[in-house]
């Protein structure tokens, strides 16, 4: 194990940045108290309420019990990030994807993709997830925008045993949105949703950030224990 000095790659860099956000975050708190979540849990909803300002959040994000435990570890480990729109893979630091070796990747634009859609009378988001078979097993997938993407990544769980590390769900919008969320939370891998018709990129970035956080944070408690201990 490393005894190199703890990184600071997931906070701001300035003490102004960090006081503003701390405040930020003391608010969120504030004003959700008596929320039932535990405290490792509540730092992927905190940030989600932090980067809509939007209380509605605290009830209707769910997750599984195992959701922030196997992020954490798909992160740690390099896990690729699938993301159904550019959105998601613009949000995330770079630096904090860099630090742990993870990579983003995003198919709906491709070429071949357009071409197989319109070949077989689908959606580029479907066909997208379907070109990321290989990059889904093991991997994270984050879905804020389009419903049939995440809906095929259910279908390819269910008949393909494709079997994602975390599954991010929070696609927004009126026609299966909603339906689509309830469709993650009956699979047998980890997952985050927020149930209803609000999602979006925004949501996926702040939960994947959370969790980012809390890697770097898991990895500096080993470091200093370890230096501690040398």
């Amino acid at each position: 194990m490393s005894t190199s000095p703890p990184v600071n790659v997931t906070e701001q860099l300035t003490a102004r940045g960090r006081a503003i956000e701390e405040g930020s975050f003391a608010i969120v708190d504030a004003e959700a108290r008596g929320h039932h979540w535990a405290e490792a849990p509540w730092q992927v909803v905190r940030r989600i309420v932090h980067a809509t300002a939007d209380f509605d959040f605290v009830t209707a994000t769910a997750m599984s019990d195992d959701a922030v435990t196997a992020g954490i570890a798909a992160i740690r480990a390099g896990a690729p990030i699938v993301c159904d729109v550019e959105m998601i893979a613009v949000g995330l630091s770079k630096p904090r994807l860099e630090h742990f070796g993870c990579r983003t990747h995003v198919h709906i634009s491709d070429p071949d993709v357009i071409e197989q859609a319109r070949a077989e009378n689908s959606t580029r988001a479907v066909m997208a997830m379907r070109k990321a078979r290989t990059q889904l097993h093991g991997g994270i997938v984050a879905v804020g925008n389009a419903p049939t993407a995440l809906l095929e990544v259910c279908r390819m769980v269910r008949e393909e045993g494709i079997l994602p590390a975390l599954v991010v769900g929070v696609p927004v919008g009126f026609v299966s949105a909603a339906e689509s969320k309830e469709e993650v939370l009956t699979l047998p891998v980890p997952h985050i949703v927020c149930r209803g018709r609000k999602g979006g990129s925004s949501i996926a970035v702040a939960a994947l950030h959370a969790l980012l956080a809390l890697a770097e944070a898991q990895e500096n408690t080993e470091t200093r224990k370890a230096v501690e201990s040398a």
